[in-house]
């Protein structure tokens, strides 16, 4: 705990002096730190609430069916939809797929809906086709999608092979 609070220390010691030595490799990365900061404190609580909300309402019966081991194709379909929907990226989507585990939800739907999460996200996919255009951002997630479903199959594979346990929070 020491050492990460002295860490914590000299980062905001280097970030102090590089705006006093007028530093600007230090004065832009304390701008992006703060910058990022305040993205994140107005989006976690927001997504920590609907976590909340998402553990005491959906039942563990309804992920089993939708997302579970007996899903099929419908459940990498069901978190494709879920994962473009996520506000907050990849941060966010790591919570929320700890959330689908303990309901029931199997290993191949979640690496799905992790990287789903990253790369099919609709502001994020609307915003590469204001820049780059749709067609690009239309073959980007037609090709990025069945890979990650791909993907996340071997994934699976290769981990209930391995005898692969999820840590649970407890020693």
């Amino acid at each position: 705990m020491r050492k990460q609070i002295a860490i914590i220390v000299i980062y905001l010691l280097f970030i102090s002096i590089s705006y006093f030595a007028d530093f600007s490799a230090g004065v832009q990365i304390g701008t992006n730190f703060f910058d990022f900061l305040r993205s994140m404190i107005t989006v976690l609580p927001c997504a920590f609430i609907f976590i909340g909300l998402f553990e005491v309402w959906v039942k563990r019966e309804t992920i089993e069916k939708h997302l579970g081991e007996d899903s099929g194709f419908k459940g990498y379909l069901w978190v494709i939809l879920l994962a473009s929907t996520t506000v907050g990226g990849i941060i966010v989507a790591f919570p929320v797929a700890y959330s689908l585990y303990k309901k029931g939800a199997r290993i191949s739907v979640l690496f799905t809906y992790i990287s789903a999460s990253a790369v099919g996200r609709i502001p994020m996919t609307v915003f590469e086709a204001s820049f780059i255009g749709i067609k690009f951002s239309i073959i980007r997630l037609l090709i990025s999608l069945p890979l990650v479903i791909l993907s996340s199959i071997l994934l699976e594979k290769i981990l209930k092979g391995k005898d692969f346990k999820m840590y649970d929070g407890t020693r």
